[in-house]
């Protein structure tokens, strides 16, 4: 089955007792058991349970993977990734990174013994520089938040492969609509799927992918063990939000390539930052391996901090907000929002300056975010 049909059919038969044809919520703890000899395949739902199986079937078929594993938010997911290095074991991270990875990176983890250094993954000489005998995951963002950099995923594979690293990807950007890391050879996909998974801004969750059976295995110990599983309502609000995610991701991206192109062109506008045009410096790859270029445009306004805050406060239909990749258009001030957490000195290093702005393009009728905007500038 193709993309679309996954989305609806995937892990989503209609229900065996009674023929429902969307997967019930199954709002319960525990499951009675026939028989001390014999346990079913459900015990208890931290564990397991119908609703969830669905969504984790589900966003492993969209990803190509075998399997998946839901999680309660997008840093939950990331966690239960990291749980599978040790004390002593050394992961590299790309220099660019979302705030909140970045702070379990330098906040608990390292505390815990693990070794981090973020390296440079456009250039695969130095990438392969980063490499040390402990070296046991490389961890990804591409396209990057909020500077929508491209790494070369596939080369960033094979040569994460040579060191025998486990690669992870965050795909939560692009959604498997519009990337599939692990046919580009990572080893497994995290996403946060409060976003375009989801695409409704009415939960908070996560999923990892995978088709190596190990790291599964370990993984899902972990899920079980730790907890931090989605509420079955999460689990069915997401697999509702995958029904559309082919739909709307086409829209949300007419509506940025719209949005860009006449972006570029304003006098108030210093520099955009969209893969979807020819002036990306990774336009070229972007094509190579996405198949879309998603819906998340920064820009550099002409002047500062107060420009920037004039520029927010003065949308309307653009929301000041945290969080992307639902149906509504929203805007996030990356230094005091999305990477608050970095060090000014940090922020700097990665670009993210007092006239950068983030935008999360909605599917809203084009001509009234181009206004919205028009008239906040």
């Amino acid at each position: 089955m193709r993309f679309e049909t996954l989305a609806i059919r995937a892990g989503q038969d209609p229900d065996k007792e009674t023929g429902a044809v969307i997967v019930p919520i199954y709002q319960t703890s525990t499951f009675f058991q026939k028989s001390l000899d014999k346990f079913g395949q459900y015990e208890y739902s931290r564990s397991g349970n119908p609703t969830r199986t669905a969504l984790e079937t589900a966003i492993a078929s969209l990803e190509g993977g075998k399997y998946g594993l839901a999680y309660a938010s997008g840093s939950a997911a990331t966690v239960g990734v990291l749980q599978l290095l040790n004390a002593g074991d050394h992961i590299i991270a790309g220099q660019d990174l979302y705030g909140g990875t970045f702070r379990l990176l330098e906040s608990v983890y390292k505390k815990q013994g693990i070794e981090v250094s973020y390296a440079n993954t456009y250039d695969i000489g130095e990438f392969k520089k980063s490499f040390r005998k402990n070296t046991k995951m490389v961890w990804l963002e591409s396209p990057t938040n909020p500077l929508l950099k491209i790494s070369d995923i596939a080369k960033i594979a094979e040569v994460s492969k040579s060191h025998k690293a486990l690669f992870v990807v965050d795909n939560t950007f692009l959604s498997p609509f519009f990337q599939k890391p692990l046919s580009l050879g990572a080893d497994i996909i995290v996403h946060s799927t409060t976003k375009y998974i989801a695409g409704h801004s009415d939960i908070i969750g996560g999923a990892v992918v995978t088709s190596n059976e190990e790291a599964y295995k370990a993984m899902k110990f972990y899920q079980n063990a730790g907890g931090a599983v989605p509420g079955v309502l999460d689990c069915w609000l997401t697999l509702r939000g995958l029904k559309t995610l082919a739909i709307r991701m086409k829209e949300h991206e007419a509506n940025s390539i719209y949005l860009a192109k006449w972006l570029e062109t304003h006098p108030k506008i210093k520099k955009v930052f969209y893969p979807g045009l020819e002036s990306h410096e990774n336009h070229a790859l972007a094509k190579k391996q996405q198949t879309g270029f998603g819906a998340v445009i920064s820009i550099l306004l002409d002047g500062g901090y107060d420009e920037a805050k004039k520029f927010c406060e003065k949308l309307k239909i653009f929301m000041l907000a945290e969080s992307l990749g639902g149906v509504e258009s929203l805007v996030c001030y990356p230094v005091k929002m999305s990477h608050a957490v970095l060090s000014e000195e940090d922020r700097r290093k990665q670009g993210i300056t007092a006239n950068l702005v983030r935008l999360s393009v909605g599917i809203e009728n084009k001509e009234d975010l181009r206004e919205d905007i028009e008239q906040a500038l």
